[in-house]
């Protein structure tokens, strides 16, 4: 397997397809087999980039379950190669996937983004990313089980810079700051998100994932491409509502409730120049970042308070 680091001719008009499934709790080689039928179905409506949920490989709540489930990322990779070669495909897909990794002796809740070639061997594996914050209150334990990344990055893709944040990554706003001012374009968000705060017809934790979604693609003016898990693990309701929203802030497409779907939406990177250029505020960002690092220095020294 190859490992890219640059790509020229970025095309700039693409189709995203999110496949918003139920995993079978702790079966990995079912759920892979599930993740190939999406792959068929990806190549058979034109998308160009498949996005999946948090833990797809084998659902959210395995708990102690993290070490007998957990793999490396190159191992991930090789799987997902040779189930999209068994397609017989004619073109490649580019792939990203949340799934517990194994790395260096410690475990992660973990989504790679790969590209995967019609020959496996020729599939790359562009970036790994590693669970910033890990909910561990009511129904979530994750750092029981789960050790926090520590790097927010920006990758190059063939449809522009990308970044991921996994769930609750995203609650926290610093984080698609972050990535932002490091140049991302399309921001890729696979969740796990139990239902909770029913209110008539809505459900809390969909609108606010609403809220946040499009707030961060208008202010940071790019694509936000939210995965979410669907299905029930251990009396726990996972209810999909995927959301795609366009870097004027805009949802543009949202997954079902309750139910399977891939859900398909085109973008285009010439609405992310078109936003920033009729919206400055990640420029103007920019021009103090250096005085908003010396205030967060300030902060890393001062004693929490008691």
């Amino acid at each position: 397997m190859m490992q890219r680091d640059l790509f020229e001719g970025v095309q700039r008009r693409f189709t995203v397809g999110i496949g918003q499934f139920k995993p079978t709790k702790g079966q990995y080689r079912r759920n892979l087999e599930r993740i190939g039928d999406l792959m068929r179905q990806s190549l058979q409506e034109g998308v160009d980039v498949l996005a999946l949920p948090e833990t797809a490989t084998t659902g959210y709540f395995v708990e102690g379950g993290v070490r007998e489930l957990a793999i490396p990322a190159t191992q991930l990779l090789h799987d997902l190669a040779c189930m999209y070669a068994d397609l017989q495909p004619d073109r490649p897909l580019d792939i990203c996937v949340g799934f517990y990794e194994y790395l260096d002796g410690e475990y992660f809740n973990s989504a790679l983004y790969a590209t995967l070639e019609p020959e496996p061997a020729q599939s790359s594996l562009l970036h790994v990313h590693q669970k910033f914050f890990l909910p561990t209150y009511g129904v979530f334990e994750e750092e029981r089980f789960v050790a926090r990344g520590r790097r927010l990055e920006v990758f190059p893709t063939r449809f522009g810079r990308a970044a991921i944040l996994i769930c609750e990554d995203v609650w926290h706003s610093i984080t698609s700051t972050i990535v932002a001012l490091k140049g991302a374009q399309v921001l890729y968000v696979p969740t796990a998100s139990p239902a909770r705060g029913f209110q008539a017809e809505q459900i809390e934790n969909v609108e606010a994932y609403r809220r946040m979604l499009t707030q961060i693609g208008g202010e940071h003016t790019l694509y936000v491409v939210q995965s979410s898990l669907v299905g029930f693990e251990g009396g726990k309701g996972f209810v999909g509502a995927s959301w795609v929203v366009n870097p004027f802030g805009k949802a543009i497409a949202q997954g079902p409730i309750n139910q399977e779907a891939l859900l398909v939406a085109p973008l285009d990177l010439d609405d992310v120049a078109i936003a920033r250029a009729q919206l400055p505020l990640l420029s103007d960002l920019r021009s103090v970042v250096a005085d908003v690092a010396l205030e967060f220095e300030h902060l890393a020294r001062r004693r929490a308070p008691s």
